[in-house]
């Protein structure tokens, strides 16, 4: 299940989270064209590596390491998620406390990453990158903000595919639940080489933030939804 598109228009022109989609597009391609050796000296530079930032050291890499990918199906997988969603939030929030609330969730996942690591030396030097736990985060807050907008999702059936309607926590419950699902078995071992504790560290941060901060927000959102959607459900 894919998810394509949602059902609600936002009132802004989404400038920062086109601005997130074109900065992680022209940094994975500006190293992915560079070839193989610059590519994963790049990652091991701007990766955030759990050892160091437990040392008090690279820091930096907190932040940078959000807009590094590994392969183009880990870019286009997140961007995909960050256009469909992104732009709601930052229509909520306004254009720079967007920016804000997608930098904060993006490190409070890294944190729950390095939280969730098994007691090898091997796991705490593998540096982690991609968008997902601040877009995450985007998930979360849409959650709690946006959780009746209908989500359009791509579904693959026995008869082919089909497009079909569902309400965004619908989607994102099954999406959350699927994270603590793999997650779990990563706890005991199972490594896909996905940090499934940073998505669910971030979706959480996410969903916290805009329960705390949702009070005008939701009622602005409501209203706007009603008044332009009004045979919505």
């Amino acid at each position: 299940m894919i998810p394509i598109g949602d059902e609600y228009r936002p009132r802004r022109f989404p400038v920062i989270n086109y601005a997130l989609i074109a900065i992680n597009v022209v940094v994975f391609f500006y190293f992915f064209l560079k070839g193989f050796r610059p590519f994963i000296r790049a990652i091991l530079t701007y990766g955030m590596i759990p050892l160091f930032i437990v040392n008090g050291e690279r820091l930096w890499t907190l932040i940078t390491s959000m807009f590094m990918h590994g392969s183009i199906d880990h870019l286009l997988g997140n961007m995909l998620f960050l256009y469909i969603f992104g732009d709601n939030i930052e229509d909520a929030y306004g254009h720079m406390k967007y920016l804000l609330f997608y930098i904060i969730t993006g490190i409070l996942a890294s944190f729950t990453h390095i939280l969730t690591l098994p007691p090898i030396p091997e796991a705490w030097r593998v540096p982690a990158v991609g968008a997902s736990g601040a877009i995450s985060g985007v998930l979360g807050a849409y959650m709690v903000l946006f959780p009746y907008v209908r989500v359009r999702v791509l579904v693959f059936t026995w008869w082919g595919l089909m497009i079909t309607r569902v309400p965004a926590y619908w989607f994102l419950g099954l999406w959350f639940l699927y994270q603590l699902y793999a997650g779990t078995y990563a706890l005991l071992g199972v490594s896909s080489g996905i940090a499934f504790w940073a998505h669910i560290g971030g979706f959480i941060a996410g969903m916290l933030i805009a329960y705390v901060t949702k009070g005008r927000r939701r009622r602005r959102v409501v209203y706007r939804y009603y008044v332009y959607y009004p045979t919505y459900p």
